[in-house]
């Protein structure tokens, strides 16, 4: 739809927003008419169809989608083309074939400041019989609104857009209210949740702000907004809880001549939903804390291990202890990144960074411990830079790759640029689920030798047998020396 309207020279860019405001907000208006909905407006060869809505309270017209369609012929499509111009609806039904079944349309100009934006085409299929007392019910609330539309008073500004979770449909229950306040109709499964709510009795008659007033919990917080709905005088959403349940509501003002004549109020029972949804918030919160945990006590076995080291009389020694709070370090460092998220995903460009400067610092102070002259005289200096993002990325992958980032960055720190200085370069591609990730030094290079030792080993582990990737190493043009981390990534699921 965004398309269309960009194409079309005949509507500036708020007209264009207020179209696409109508058609988040159309399923109200199909779902009361029991109609298809089809929206056209001007193109450079006649009308064209840029949005359609099906029914959820009826069957459907069209089983293929007519979206992108150009403006019919005979007298359907000289009806459209006299709104487009600015003419008035006769609200009168069309017959009309649609694939091979017929139809009745009724066509009505959308206006907006007193300008025809479009045309809308309510399409019901003919032979579902004689309409149930609900189906008149509803249909005539579905014309009222559709002649808010022509008027420009639908869809109301400032209401919240559908969906949202939880949000009342016209099949979950409809309430229409008189301008007071005072019930007139109910739907069948409006009338069942209330009474489920605790309401007892014949509603029609009644103000339902008191007598939802009556049953809800004391002790519960209520919404500021929840008077307004339930007296329908604002086109808002609320929530009621009473008994240990909850229903969803939803105002729909209606108008007439720019003053309110009533309203229509959805409803439906979200008990079970908002019972899901609590157990995720308490769920979330306790994978927070053992998250929080996790990473107080690793940060506790790396000073173990540090205050550990210190004792050590060889720097052998020293220097394997160091490597291992490193790595719990690392590893510490995702869990406090998870905490920082909603979800069970890392933003592992943070993770970089922190494993850069991590890796740096241990690995320039076991390379000062052996008594390089270039460090100890504070000649040598390791630059760090990164290119490239790696996004989001699961917690369970982010883990085994924070540490082979960290690992591959030590060794090159300690093996390419501990004599000559330089800079270690972290560069990220990635393409959906394929990562590859070059960590990269400008040094004196490996040359014919591979490399070796524990934490090269742990590196090809991780990316072979945790990530189920690869790990090289080759030459860096201009010297020095590259290695290729190349991981196709698990999808995340949010």
């Amino acid at each position: 739809m965004s398309k269309f309207l960009a194409d079309s020279r005949g509507l500036t860019d708020k007209e264009a927003d207020w179209l696409q405001h109508l058609v988040g907000d159309w399923n109200l208006l199909s779902d009361l008419l029991r109609a298809d909905l089809v929206l056209w407006i001007r193109g450079e060869e006649g009308a064209i169809a840029v949005a359609h809505c099906r029914p959820a309270t009826g069957p459907t017209v069209y089983y293929e989608d007519p979206v992108g369609s150009s403006g019919p012929h005979g007298q359907e499509g000289e009806e459209i083309s006299r709104l487009l111009e600015g003419g008035e609806s006769e609200h009168r039904p069309l017959p009309v074939e649609r694939e091979g079944r017929t139809a009745s349309i009724v066509l009505v100009p959308v206006r907006k400041g007193g300008r025809t934006l479009a045309a809308l085409a309510a399409e019901t299929p003919d032979g579902e019989g004689q309409p149930s007392d609900n189906e008149t019910h509803q249909r005539a609330l579905g014309d009222r609104v559709l002649r808010m539309l022509e008027s420009g008073a639908f869809p109301i500004e400032g209401a919240p857009i559908p969906p949202r979770r939880g949000a009342p449909r016209v099949g979950d229950g409809v309430v229409e209210l008189d301008e007071a306040g005072v019930v007139r109709w109910m739907s069948p499964n409006a009338r069942s949740a209330f009474h489920r709510f605790g309401i007892e009795g014949d509603m029609e008659g009644t103000t339902l702000a008191e007598v939802s007033t009556e049953v809800l919990q004391s002790r519960s917080p209520v919404d500021e907004s929840l008077p307004l709905v339930l007296m329908g005088r604002a086109a808002w959403r609320s929530d009621m809880q009473a008994r240990g349940g909850t229903l969803s509501l939803r105002a729909v003002p209606l108008t007439a001549l720019g003053q309110r004549t009533g309203a229509v109020i959805l409803v439906r029972d979200v008990t079970e939903l908002r019972r899901r949804e609590r157990e995720l918030i308490t769920k979330d919160a306790t994978i927070r804390e053992v998250h929080h945990r996790v990473k107080n006590n690793l940060q506790t076995v790396a000073a173990l291990l540090r205050m550990q080291s210190r004792r050590m009389k060889t720097d052998e020694a020293r220097d394997a202890l160091a490597e291992a709070m490193r790595r719990v370090s690392t590893i510490a460092l995702v869990h406090e990144s998870l905490l920082q998220g909603s979800q069970e995903a890392v933003h592992f460009d943070e993770v970089i960074d922190r494993c850069l400067r991590l890796a740096v610092d241990a690995a320039s102070a076991t390379v000062h411990r052996a008594g390089t002259p270039q460090l100890a005289d504070a000649q040598v200096e390791v630059r760090t830079e990164k290119v490239g993002k790696v996004g989001t990325i699961r917690a369970e992958e982010a883990t085994p790759l924070a540490l082979v980032v960290t690992e591959l960055a030590t060794n090159a720190v300690e093996h390419g640029l501990s004599e000559t200085g330089g800079t270690l370069t972290i560069r990220s591609e990635r393409r959906g689920s394929h990562l590859v990730v070059d960590i990269e030094d400008d040094g004196m290079g490996m040359g014919a030798a591979k490399p070796t030792g524990l934490g090269t080993n742990i590196a090809l582990t991780l990316v072979q047998g945790q990530l189920g990737g690869t790990l090289a190493w080759e030459e860096r043009p201009g010297g020095g020396t590259r290695a290729r981390v190349d991981v196709h990534l698990d999808p995340l699921t949010l």
